[in-house]
């Protein structure tokens, strides 16, 4: 392909795009939102990372509906999914700070960490107000 022709086909295909016009009330100042600090911020995010995992989300919700520590053969057995599996999602939302480990002989037995469940309840609330209006 020759320069003109380039130069012929692109003017063709790079024609001027007429601005868009937004819509009335596009423009509206929103409501301020402060950032979070990088340490509280790096906690949140680890925290759902861990529950964006749908199977360490009902491991979560399966310990959290105990009334006492759960025996992780009894996490394993309610799961299709090999010890090692478990283990590692056990791991994680450990790691995250929503479940706390005791050890007990060879078995390990596994709680909600309570910081962890208040951190997800701050966490909705703060999603739902922002500086400058009113919590819903």
């Amino acid at each position: 392909m020759s320069i003109s022709s380039t130069i012929i086909y692109l003017s063709a295909i790079l024609r001027p795009v007429a601005p868009r016009t937004r819509p009335e009330g596009c423009c509206e100042k929103p409501a301020r939102c402060a950032a979070l600090p990088a340490k509280p911020r790096a906690a949140l995010v680890a925290v759902f990372r861990a529950l964006g995992d749908a199977t360490r989300l009902e491991i979560f919700r399966l310990i959290a509906a105990q009334a006492a520590p759960i025996c992780a053969c009894d996490v394993v057995a309610r799961f299709d999914l090999r010890q090692p599996t478990i283990s590692h999602h056990l791991g994680v939302l450990r790691e995250a700070g929503l479940v706390d480990a005791e050890r007990r002989g060879v078995w390990t037995w596994y709680s909600v960490r309570p910081e962890g469940v208040e951190m997800l309840r701050a966490a909705a609330g703060s999603l739902a107000a922002s500086e400058g209006a009113p919590a819903a």
